[in-house]
């Protein structure tokens, strides 16, 4: 094994016994929309199953709200001076929810085997793994074919979910009936599924942390409607409203009741950035004249503050304030309807029609795109609105049928993991509308992303991030729009919900109920 550091990343603080004004027991009732399509987390990663499967599985590792790693199913890791080696130490005396020990070989099993085969995101990052093995029952060695700065970032629950090898050895992962019950190792067992109601999860009276979880049971409740979700929790139905839960203009009565508080935090790690896909291949958008005079045309300070109610910041490119290698050294656009008639009449545009698609997730996103087109049509640009429901946005952006749309995604706390897919050539591909959906292709710009996420010391990634945000910038292969805040609303009796980077995902763990 190659030369370790000696320095051993451990918060054993994370662990250490529960505090005596920590009151166990009671039930949260914590809405979840849409209903997830299933809860087996090495099979479905959207955000529905990652709210309530987080209780049920876990990863090697947590992070808190400053992104750094604490200790998850692994007790303590060390990483080797070289960037090659990952060693991981596991908790000792962790059980599945069916009894079964979990050893060192269902780590194995779940990164070497199950979810190269089902996890198409976390696929690109063990692309640059070499070898995964189990020296002994409680050692995980990760050895690495070349340095990736962001490893240590994929061992969060939705990124890389621990799952039981007893069960899904030699199945058809897909079809495993035992994907209705799972079976993981967190502090919830699944209880019941009522479809169209409710999902109910109980304390595992087995969790390894002494003393965790305090609660006895979460439902996570199944309401379509979002003015049905806010007179749930007006009137004491449910006790949590995640992030987007309810429409934007809802949030400010609702955090003005009483014993009722808020929260912006808990989106650390996923940092949702929101952005308008710009069709690079043909059209008036194919021309980067075009893209940078819709930049200028839109007012992202009257979206923010109007639109989205305050919440969030206005973006200055495709990596988030709140992730790793951040840069504000790049062309600012503000609202500049005179420098978007210049760039357009510069380039010829003669009114052709541009189609927006907005992203069918309620009201707060319709007006966002009547607000947008109202600010395109006052330089001139010619927009109508291509609505359609969730699975025709899916169909229309995965196959490219578009001029203009809406979409936000996921940064996984470092431009390597979550940045950089949206815009290197090698992930054009259709029939994904997570990739680089927009077709923009700059092999130049490629080899500089590619360069960064190998390299190994913190400042030579952030200078090569520095110069990346920089060029692209100018390019606008994207309309970056707003870095979201989803505030969570809740009891301000409920105490320590939000305590890590992915906020109620994996919230239940540590929350507690003041009596």
């Amino acid at each position: 094994m190659k030369h370790l550091k000696a320095t051993t990343f451990l918060i054993a603080a994370a662990l250490a016994a529960p505090l005596a004004a920590q009151e166990a027991g009671g039930r949260l009732d914590i809405v979840v929309q849409p209903e997830p399509p299933g809860l087996m987390l090495g099979l479905v990663q959207n955000g529905p199953t990652q709210l309530v499967a987080g209780d049920i599985y876990e990863g090697l590792l947590r992070y808190g709200t400053d992104l750094q790693p604490q200790p998850g199913l692994a007790e303590s890791w060390e990483i080797s001076d070289d960037g090659l080696t990952y060693t991981f130490k596991l908790q000792e005396g962790v059980k599945w929810h069916d009894g079964e020990d979990f050893t060192a070989d269902d780590v194995v099993f779940s990164a070497d085997v199950f979810l190269r085969e089902t996890h198409a995101r976390l696929r690109a990052s063990l692309a640059y793994v070499e070898s995964i093995t189990a020296p002994d029952p409680l050692t995980v060695v990760f050895q690495l074919k070349e340095p990736f700065g962001p490893f240590i970032s994929v061992f969060e629950t939705g990124t890389m979910p621990i799952v039981p090898k007893h069960i899904y050895e030699g199945t058809d992962f897909a079809n495993n009936e035992m994907n209705a019950t799972p079976i993981g190792t967190g502090p919830f067992k699944f209880e019941a599924w009522e479809k169209g109601s409710y999902i109910h999860l109980v304390k595992n009276e087995d969790y390894y942390v002494d003393g965790l979880p305090y609660l006895d049971e979460v439902y996570y409740r199944v309401i379509p409607d979002a003015a049905a979700r806010a007179v749930a929790f007006e009137t004491g139905e449910v006790d949590v409203l995640p992030g987007g839960s309810v429409e934007n203009w809802d949030v400010p009565r609702l955090t003005e009741m009483d014993n009722v508080c808020s929260t912006g935090s808990g989106w650390e790690f996923f940092a949702p950035h929101a952005w308008m896909w710009l069709n690079n291949r043909e059209g008036p958008t194919s021309d980067v004249r075009f893209r940078q005079a819709v930049m200028y045309a839109m007012d992202r300070d009257f979206q923010r503050d109007v639109v989205w109610n305050g919440f969030g910041n206005v973006a200055t490119g495709p990596v988030s304030s709140k992730t790793n290698f951040y840069s504000d050294d790049v062309t600012i656009y503000d609202h500049n309807p005179e420098k978007a008639k210049e760039l357009l009449e510069e380039m010829g545009y003669d009114g052709e029609e541009v189609r927006l698609l907005p992203l069918p997730y309620g009201e707060t996103w319709q007006r966002w795109a009547e607000a947008i087109r109202q600010n395109l049509s006052e330089v001139g640009i010619n927009v109508s609105i291509d609505s359609t429901d969730v699975a025709g946005w899916n169909e229309k952006t995965s196959q490219w049928d578009y001029d203009m749309a809406f979409t936000y995604l996921y940064q996984y706390g470092d431009p390597a993991l979550g940045v950089s897919r949206n815009y290197t050539a090698d992930r054009i591909q259709k029939g994904s509308p997570w990739n680089n959906v927009e077709g923009y292709d700059n092999p130049e710009l490629d080899a500089k992303w590619f360069a960064a996420a190998t390299m190994i010391s913190p400042e030579e990634r952030q200078a090569a991030y520095d110069e990346i945000q920089k060029e692209i910038v100018d390019d606008v292969p994207v309309a970056w729009l707003l870095e979201l805040e989803f505030p969570t609303i809740y009891r301000c009796d409920i105490k320590d919900l939000v305590t890590t980077g992915i906020g109620v995902n994996d919230g239940p763990r540590n929350a507690w109920i003041e009596k």
